[in-house]
């Protein structure tokens, strides 16, 4: 069988999911040939570099302005109507990894992004023909994720699969694996090791402060914010690949003790030792928590897939959110070492679904080979 993984870098999220099925495919399946493969390696320079600043920039500096855009295109109908020309476009600006993809011939191709589901479209219609599957990397699926050419959707929860259904996708084709994260989130580690190693003291309660892959948020001003609060406890921070940021922070003088990090590739060992997750609710994130029985303190989700995301933990009882950062030191202050925090770690812990990746693997070998044979890709000629 051979599979190929097709994702965008726009945002730290898509390309963790990919890695996640990635590793996951090879230990359920290692006779399968299985790349993972980032659309924007195929692309000029220029356009790469605007695709990843201009989604980053576009965040950071107005938020408002993406959640408008987010909004306006999350519309199936009008979506159908220039539908013809989206997949047109990707297709015309991804001609490389076209070629690639058809000299490739896989049997699959799981998208962790929706750019690739729109080349699968635009491919369908010429008669190129592989199993498409859509991998959702948030609590709710935007209308770009919709495509008639997708054969199968991997989705977080049972509420993002019935508005899938109720905007036209068959319900048979959407299936609650969680969103795939790495096999070592499902594995809680010695925290007393973790606390040795980072230098925590085990009689305080630990808060980790998230500043997501791109080192992005008001990460200083959450930590004048918690110094205001008068409860002991400790804090670890992840500044990302935001060098200065965390230069920047590791000068700083805090009023609990304080440990800041650069970017992490052991969040599952922060994550153990954590009491409470303070972060922006990306779809990874969250999920990488979930999966660890972990609540999140969400602040000021940005307007889009993140609030979204805050609604969903917030109706599950999983996180506690405010809005602004002059908030944040009364709501820790009740929050930390209550019985609201254990009861939201016991919401965090039934929501999680630590072997996702593998349970997208699992589904899409089985539809694959569900009629005794393995379906195979052929340009039409």
């Amino acid at each position: 069988m051979r599979i190929l993984i097709a994702t965008v870098t726009a945002g730290a999220g898509h390309l963790q999911a990919a890695a996640a099925l990635e590793e996951a495919w090879r230990a359920e399946r290692p006779g399968d040939v299985v790349e993972k493969v980032d659309l924007l390696d195929y692309v000029s320079r220029l356009q790469r570099k605007v695709y990843v600043q201009g989604y980053v920039k576009l965040v950071e500096h107005a938020p408002e302005l993406w959640g408008m855009v987010f909004k306006k295109t999350d519309n199936p109908a009008l979506l159908r109507k220039v539908a013809r020309f989206r997949r047109g476009f990707a297709e015309r600006t991804n001609k490389k990894f076209v070629k690639h993809l058809k000299a490739f011939k896989p049997d699959a191709v799981v998208c962790t992004h929706y750019l690739p589901v729109e080349i699968m479209a635009h491919l369908e219609r010429k008669g190129f023909n592989p199993m498409t599957v859509c991998v959702v990397t948030d609590f709710e699926a935007h209308a770009l994720w919709m495509e008639q050419a997708v054969d199968l959707y991997c989705v977080a929860a049972e509420e993002t699969k019935a508005s899938l259904a109720a905007r036209g996708a068959k319900a048979d084709n959407v299936v609650v694996t969680g969103i795939p994260i790495a096999p070592k989130f499902s594995v809680l580690p010695n925290p007393g090791a973790v606390r040795r190693n980072y230098g925590l003291r085990d009689d305080l309660p630990v808060l980790l402060v998230l500043g997501g892959g791109f080192g992005m948020g008001p990460v200083a001003r959450i930590l004048s914010a918690l110094d205001k609060i008068e409860r002991a406890f400790q804090t670890l921070v992840v500044a990302g690949r935001n060098e200065k940021l965390r230069r920047d922070l590791a000068c700083g003088d805090y009023r609990h003790p304080t440990r800041v990090l650069g970017f992490a590739t052991n969040m599952h060992e922060l994550m153990a030792v954590a009491d409470l997750i303070v972060t922006k609710p990306g779809g990874l994130t969250t999920s990488e928590a979930l999966a660890m029985g972990k609540p999140l303190f969400i602040l000021n989700p940005i307007p889009g897939q993140e609030a979204a995301n805050s609604d969903f933990l917030l109706e599950r009882g999983a996180a506690a959110k405010v809005n602004r950062i002059e908030d944040l030191p009364f709501r820790l202050e009740q929050l930390i070492g209550s019985k609201k925090l254990k009861e939201m770690a016991r919401a965090a812990r039934e929501l999680g679904h630590p072997n996702a990746a593998r349970e997208v693997c699992r589904e899409t070998a089985k539809r694959l080979t569900g009629d005794g044979t393995e379906r195979s890709s052929e340009l039409a000629r």
